[in-house]
Formats: C-alpha cells, sequence, structure tokens
C-alpha cells in the first residue's frame, strides 16, 4: 500500500547532545571528516547506510542509544570540541582576510547545479560538483561568497540498467525538509518569497532555501509552493528536464529570480550587495538584465546600465562545443521579456544580447552563452586548453581580431582535496607524516615506507571491490524481482589486480566505448593470466540522449560475458556516494575524449589525489599538467582521415600502452610484493601534483585574476554616480557611429633596403578618424612572422604616434602617425597597420570589437 504523502520527522536528540543538531546544520561535515567521524561513533553500519548524512542518520538512529550517548560523558565532550571547532571555523580570519581593501565585500556565484554531498541531490555532472567544490573552498579560504541555485525536486534521475543492457530513468522526489536546509524567512517569520511576471497575467513565485556550506551560505530557489498553479509548480521539478519553456522557465528563475533572492538575503543578512556577481556557464544569463532593470530604475540608461553590470560580472565557460550551449528560440524569448518582468528594460534591447555574430537579429536563436559574454567583462575558460578553444569558439564576437586577443582567460578547475581524499589517505597521512592536510603533505618523506603506503593503498582497493559487489548484488536483485545475486557477483573484481577506473557523463565525445574498438585484444588484456587487468566504468548519459544510451548498452553487453564479467563491470547509478569510493580504489584512471573536446575533467584529478596515475588523451587539464610520473599521455591522431580511423589509432595505442607500458610497471614486485617504481610514481603524484590541482588553488586565482579585477572595476565604474559608465556608454555610441568611416587610408615605408636582424623599419600611415579625436584610438603596427596562410603568426604590436600636435592637424584629412618597427627575427616577415578604439575603463582592445585594418 502506497502512502498519499510522505514527509520526515526530525529526531529529538538529547539537550546534551545539541551540538550534534548544530554541526548536522552545517554542510561542513560533508568533507571535514573529525565530524563525520563523531556521527560515525554512534552506530558504524547505520552511518555507512545512510549516505554519511547526519540529518537523516540521527532521524534513524534508535533513542536509547542517543540517550545512552547523552549521559556518556566523555562523548557529550567530544561534541562539544567538534561543536567548538566549527564555530572557530566560521569565525577565524582566514586567508582572504589578509587580503587587502581592494578585495570584493562579497561575490554572488550563480550555477544550475551544485554538488555539495550525494544527500543533497542537485547536480548532474562535473559542472555541478566543480561548483560544490569551488564553494567549499570559498569557505575554506574565508571567501565572502553566496551561492545561488535551483532546488529540483528530483534532482537529476536515479540510474538503473535493464536484463539487455538499457538506461532507465526514475525521479524519486526529494522531502526538503530532511535535507540540511532551511527556508529564508524575515524577522516576522513569513517565508521570503521571489515573484516574476510572465505573460497572460501570470506570476511564478519560489520560496528560497538556505544551506550552510561552511562559511557559505547557498540559495536554492523552489516553485513547489501552494502560490503557484499546478503547471508552475513543476518548473523547478528536474535538472535539465522537459522542452525548450520549461527550461527557459528554469533560467529566468535561476536569473532573475536568484538575483531578487540574493537581495533579499544581503538585506536580511545585513550584508552588502554583491561587488561581483559570477555565472557558472550561461544559464544564470538573465541575471543581468535583472541588474540592468535594477540600474534604470535608479535612473541610467539602458547602455549605461549594461556598462555597470559589464564591469562587475564574471562569466566561466565550460564547454568547447557548440551544442552543449542551451539555445532558445527568439519569439519564445521575446514572448517572456516583458516590461511586466524587467521594467525599463526594452525587449529589442534585451533581445540584442543573445543574437548570434553573423545571425540574421530577426531570425537568430537566442543564445545563452553569447549574452553571458555580452554581459560580462570578465570572462575565462576552465583549463589552458580550453581557454585557447573558446578563443576561436567565440571569436566572432570581436571580429577583425586573433584569437589570442579575444578577451576569454583561463582559469583550470581545481576539486576540493578535504572531500574527495579518501578517510584512509587522511589517516596515513596523520600517523605517519604528521599532519591532517594529506593535499600538502611531504609523500615523499622516509618517515613513510612504500610497504605501509601500498598497503593503504591495497586497502582503498578493496573498499571498491566490496562496495562493486554490494552494488551488483543489489542491481540484480531489482532486475530479477528480489531474488539473491547468482555466485559469480561475490567473485567480481580482485583487490590485487590493476584497477582501472573510468567514470563520467556519456555524451558520444567522451567515447565511452573506445576501449571496445578491439573487443578481442581488450578480452586478451583483461584475461592475461600474468598481467590481468580490471576495469570499473560508470556513468549516466542524458535521458534524452538515445546514442548516449546505446553506448552504455555496448558496454554493459560486452561485460557481461561470462569469461569477461569479473574483469569488467558498469556500476549503474553514478554518484557523489559512488565517486567518493570509486576514485581511491583505482591505480589507473582513463578518459578519451575526443580531443579538444574536454573542457577540463577533474575527474581524473580526484583519482590523482588517491594514488592513481592517469592514462589519457592531452585534453583538458592533463594537457597542461601531464608527466612521465603521473601517468601516460595517449597520443592523438589528429591526422586520421575519418573519425573512424581515429578512433581505431587511438584505441590501438591505448591497449599498447595497457599491455607493454602499465601493466607491465604495475607487476613488477619487490621481495615484499611492492611495485616499487609504481609507488614513486604515485607518490611523487601525490607530493607534486596534488597540490595544483586543489581547488583551493583555483579559487584563489578566481579571486587574484578575476574578482578582485571585477570589484575594482566596478567601483570606478560606478564612482561619483555612475560617472563612469555614462562616458563610457557615451564613448561607445560615439564611436561605433563614426566607424564605418575609420580606415586607414595610406602606409608608407622606409629605412630598411636590405633588411637583417636588428634593422629598424620607419612608418607613416594616414588615417581618416571621422571626427573622432585621437585620443579615443590607438593606431599601431601589428608585425610578425609572415606564414603562407597571409596570416602573421606571435603578432606584436607597438603604437604609432601622430606627427604633429592635434591642434595644428586640418580635421578634414587624413591624419599622419609615425613610428618604427625593430625586425627582431629572422625569416618572413609581414607587417599590417590597424586602428582600435581606446578608452581607460576598456580593459581590453578587443571590448567593442571594432578594428579598421590596411587594407
Amino acid at each position: 500500500m502506497k502512502p498519499i504523502r510522505k514527509f520526515t520527522v526530525r529526531a529529538v536528540v538529547p539537550g546534551s547532545l545539541s551540538a550534534l543538531e548544530e554541526l548536522a546544520g552545517n554542510l561542513r561535515w560533508s568533507w571535514h571528516e573529525p565530524t563525520r567521524r563523531l556521527f560515525e561513533h554512534i552506530d558504524p553500519p547505520l552511518w555507512r547506510n545512510s549516505q554519511r548524512d547526519p540529518v537523516a542518520f540521527l532521524g534513524e538512529v534508535d533513542p536509547a542509544r542517543l540517550e545512552a550517548l547523552a549521559a556518556d560523558g566523555s562523548y557529550v565532550d567530544w561534541a562539544e570540541r567538534e561543536r567548538a571547532a566549527l564555530r572557530e571555523y566560521l569565525s577565524e580570519p582566514r586567508w582572504f582576510q589578509s587580503l587587502g581593501t581592494d578585495a570584493p565585500r562579497l561575490v554572488a556565484y550563480f550555477s544550475p547545479e551544485f554538488g555539495i554531498t550525494a544527500a543533497l541531490p542537485q547536480y548532474s555532472g562535473g559542472l555541478g560538483i566543480l561548483a560544490g567544490d569551488h564553494l567549499k573552498a570559498a569557505s575554506d579560504l574565508g571567501v565572502p561568497l553566496v551561492g545561488v541555485g535551483l532546488f529540483y525536486k528530483a534532482g537529476y534521475f536515479t540510474q538503473s540498467i535493464s536484463p539487455d543492457g538499457w538506461q532507465q530513468e526514475r525521479y524519486p522526489v526529494l522531502d526538503p525538509d530532511g535535507l540540511p536546509l532551511s527556508v529564508l524567512r524575515r524577522p516576522d517569520g513569513a517565508p521570503v518569497q521571489v515573484t516574476l511576471a510572465l505573460p497572460d497575467d501570470r506570476s511564478l513565485h519560489a520560496r528560497v532555501w538556505k544551506a550552510a556550506v561552511g562559511r557559505v551560505t547557498l540559495l536554492m530557489l523552489d516553485t513547489d509552493i501552494p502560490a503557484n498553479s499546478d503547471e508552475l509548480r513543476s518548473v523547478t521539478d528536474r535538472l535539465y528536464g522537459g522542452g525548450g519553456e520549461h527550461r527557459l522557465l528554469q533560467e529566468l528563475l535561476l536569473g532573475i529570480g536568484g538575483a531578487r533572492a540574493v537581495r533579499a538575503y544581503t538585506e536580511l543578512a545585513n550584508l552588502p550587495a554583491p561587488d561581483v556577481f559570477h555565472m557558472n556557464e550561461g544559464h544564470a544569463g538573465f541575471l543581468g538584465l535583472e541588474r540592468i532593470a535594477t540600474h534604470i530604475a535608479d535612473g541610467l540608461s539602458f547602455a549605461e546600465a549594461l556598462q555597470v553590470v559589464r564591469a562587475g560580472t564574471v562569466f566561466t565557460t565550460h564547454t568547447p562545443v557548440p551544442a552543449g550551449i542551451d539555445r532558445f528560440d527568439r519569439g519564445l524569448v521575446e514572448r517572456y521579456l516583458t516590461s511586466s518582468l524587467l521594467p525599463g528594460v526594452e525587449p529589442a534591447d534585451a533581445l540584442a544580447l543573445g543574437v548570434e555574430p553573423g545571425a540574421d537579429p530577426e531570425t537568430s536563436a537566442f543564445n545563452m552563452a553569447v549574452m553571458g559574454l555580452r554581459l560580462a567583462q570578465h570572462a575565462n575558460g576552465v583549463s589552458k586548453l580550453h581557454g585557447e578553444v573558446s578563443r576561436r569558439m567565440f571569436g566572432d564576437l570581436w571580429p577583425g581580431f586573433d584569437a589570442d586577443e579575444v578577451p576569454i582567460t583561463s582559469i583550470t578547475n581545481g576539486v576540493h582535496a578535504p572531500t574527495w581524499t579518501d578517510p584512509a589517505l587522511l589517516g596515513l597521512a596523520e600517523a605517519t607524516l604528521g599532519t591532517g592536510d594529506p593535499e600538502h603533505a611531504d609523500w615523499l618523506s622516509a618517515a613513510l615506507s612504500d610497504g605501509e603506503f601500498w598497503n593503504v593503498k591495497r586497502r582503498m582497493r578493496l573498499q571498491l571491490v566490496e562496495d562493486a559487489r554490494r552494488r551488483l548484488a543489489a542491481a540484480w536483485a531489482e532486475q530479477h524481482g528480489g531474488s539473491q545475486a547468482p555466485s559469480w557477483v561475490s567473485r567480481v573484481l580482485d583487490p590485487d589486480t590493476l584497477t582501472v577506473g573510468f567514470a563520467r557523463r556519456v555524451p558520444t565525445y567522451k567515447r565511452l566505448t573506445l576501449m571496445l574498438q578491439d573487443p578481442e585484444r581488450l578480452k586478451s588484456i583483461l584475461t592475461n593470466s600474468e598481467r590481468p587487468v580490471q576495469f570499473v566504468i560508470a556513468g549516466k548519459s542524458h535521458p534524452a540522449d538515445d546514442e548516449g544510451k546505446r553506448l552504455i548498452q555496448q558496454l554493459v553487453q560486452f561485460a557481461q560475458q561470462p569469461e569477461l564479467r569479473e574483469r569488467i563491470v558498469f556500476l549503474p547509478d553514478y554518484d557523489m556516494g559512488m565517486a567518493e569510493i570509486l576514485y581511491p580504489g583505482c591505480d589507473v584512471w582513463l578518459n578519451n575524449p575526443l580531443r579538444p573536446l574536454e573542457a577540463c575533467g577533474t575527474s581524473g584529478m580526484k583519482a590523482a589525489m588517491n594514488g592513481a596515475l592517469n592514462l589519457s588523451i592531452l585534453d583538458g587539464w592533463w594537457a597542461e599538467y601531464a608527466g612521465d610520473d603521473y601517468g601516460w599521455v595517449i597520443p592523438s591522431a589528429d591526422a586520421a582521415g575519418d573519425a573512424g580511423e581515429r578512433d581505431a589509432l587511438e584505441a590501438a595505442a591505448l591497449y599498447d600502452l595497457l599491455e607493454h607500458r602499465v601493466a607491465t610497471r604495475y607487476y613488477e614486485r619487490d621481495d615484499d610484493g611492492v611495485p616499487v617504481e609504481w609507488v614513486r610514481r604515485v607518490r611523487q603524484t601525490l607530493a607534486t601534483l596534488a597540490p595544483e590541482l586543489g581547488a583551493d588553488r583555483m579559487v584563489k586565482q578566481y579571486v587574484d585574476r578575476l574578482y578582485r579585477r571585477a570589484a575594482g572595476h566596478a567601483a570606478l565604474v560606478e564612482a561619483d554616480g555612475d560617472r563612469g559608465a555614462r562616458e563610457l556608454a557615451a564613448f561607445a555610441a560615439r564611436v561605433r557611429a563614426a566607424w564605418p568611416n575609420v580606415h586607414v587610408s595610406h602606409v608608407e615605408s622606409g629605412g630598411v633596403e636590405s633588411p637583417h636582424v636588428g634593422d629598424e623599419l620607419g612608418l607613416r600611415a594616414y588615417v581618416e578618424l571621422d571626427g573622432l579625436a585621437p585620443d579615443d584610438v590607438t593606431v599601431e603596427a601589428v608585425y610578425g612572422r609572415s606564414r603562407a596562410d597571409e596570416t602573421i603568426e606571435g603578432a606584436q604590436r607597438v603604437a604609432l604616434q601622430p606627427a604633429v600636435p592635434d591642434a595644428a592637424v586640418d580635421t578634414s584629412g587624413p591624419r599622419l602617425y609615425t613610428g618604427t618597427v625593430v625586425l627582431d627575427r629572422a625569416g618572413a616577415f609581414g607587417y599590417t597597420v590597424r586602428v582600435v578604439p581606446r578608452h581607460p575603463l576598456m580593459l581590453s582592445t578587443a571590448e567593442l570589437g571594432l578594428v579598421a585594418v590596411a587594407g
């Protein structure tokens, strides 16, 4: 019999153990092992079965056990010490508090998903896990940050696999009252409600949930409230679910509703308004329009308000493929962007922000990433290679400029070490290296023997083997009406066999089945009697991606062969709980995307932090950190004739590496059975690579390179009643009006008859400015090696100067600019002259997308 309604009844904890409720209420427990040990002590088996969620756990604990602990003075003291440590953590100055006055007062970080813990399943993959790690690292560093997202009633989805290998999705409903959340309330106890005006005189209402992520508050908007119609209550039903209009409503709520929720929260918490707004991908782009509307209400024009918004906005792109970007029908977006939703904002001005470069403004799809980049003066990709890809991918927004001038930088993602480092590795660092910080421990210390380390790594591998067997037995029972799993399931995997992990989302470009290119070759590697290899594989395909599901099915069916099923397994329902066991249990982490389509790929980082070596295509983060001590590079067959040939060549390289390099090295043992060279490489990875992969490094870079810059620039633009914004908007309008007639009419060169390295080439350029002043532009020579394709490689730039004072110039004709270029290299040499706008509040020469180049 099914209940008509479900809800969570929270446990009554004895007064002397009130510290447990305070500790459970802050998600710091999701990465703070001492707090987790405190809860585990209550009932270790129950703790493991509760997804290590203190809120759910306390509701399941036998009240008699809590009463016994309440009478145990030593346990009460332990709980009080942990509460005191949490309070100190929340209040003490940390890294950020040592910065100067130019540091931002508050950063608002918007993301469609957040992966904080398996107990709060509001994530689908890497984007959400990255967002969760960003919040945790910001907390650890003391960065004043507020996260903004949506609360999805059914999260992403729960995955199961049918007997024939097909992915099946279920959407179990979450009860927010049973999660570590609280409703944002006003002083009178009334819940804060955010409202968006919709077409046809409808309104979308949302309440705001708060989660304490250490020192950081995460706000999540939820439309499942009585104030909405049944249709609108479902807006926040699922992450990345529904059709175009459903997704548009989610993104309007995230951006516009999220900005309003931040405003309400900061007022209630007596916090300053954010100096910086950070969009983690384009889903939250509408927040810029909401902020523009706010500034229009304060008296600015749209163009002026846009300058204010851009100055303090950071946009991070995570996708290297256009197909990964949200694009909406223009007519649909126009229907929603009304003056009721965004007072003062003309729909035509808003729609223009999403028009794709070169497209007909009347028919172009509304591109969320394009809008995000137009609304942000500060933008980045998530690895060095991805930054390069992004500059090419979005270069048409800045026509006429070379890719290296496109104003998109890069900050390589990082992972939150306290979350992802296995407790066994932490315990080893504490016991032998004297530190509770394994991310920065001296793993090369002689105090730790190779044998000790290898024993711990085997325990981590055994933990994965046991977990995999439990999951497979549960999956078998689900598929077969509760029947007991066959005996072979208890023999799946071996804690003493080289273990390769592969787990991630399953779009086609990540090539889940590259390993199956030559099935017989893979079989021989898996079943080698002397050097066997085993694979543990997991991943979810988007519910609408049938091609991804077919890849999963192909892999599952391969793994079901009786002679292979103990050597290669697919674990259903990949989530954070599985990941925390999977990464530590692997010896090698495999990643074989189509280069350069992996923006970063942080799963390999997490594996490295747990003593795994990487086996990867040179893509994402691995392209900048790969080293012989850290793993192996799978060579890319970029010159292959087609995709099939490329897959075949790269798969062959993968097999060769596995069989002749990886397995050979793994099974080279000393008299004690320790693979000394393998352990040396793993310890080197932990000592030198792991610290570079941390989210603390990443967040520090965001603060130093983007947040401080954005906050400082916003202060300049907004000073003296937004004077800078008004000046910059007026400058942009004046320059755009004149630019069609700005050109380099003639260029002369001289001073070099037989050019040699070190000679100086004199240049004279005549430039038509159509009434613009010399201070409005920079005239510069662009020079470098001349390529066969008529481009300039490694371009350098030098400004040319007006030949005569401005007052002495006939403004009706061309102006003469002169300068010299040093011939600093031998070989083919080329140069040109160009004109670009110049203003002290422009952060990039390319910012307005205007350039006039000599013809």
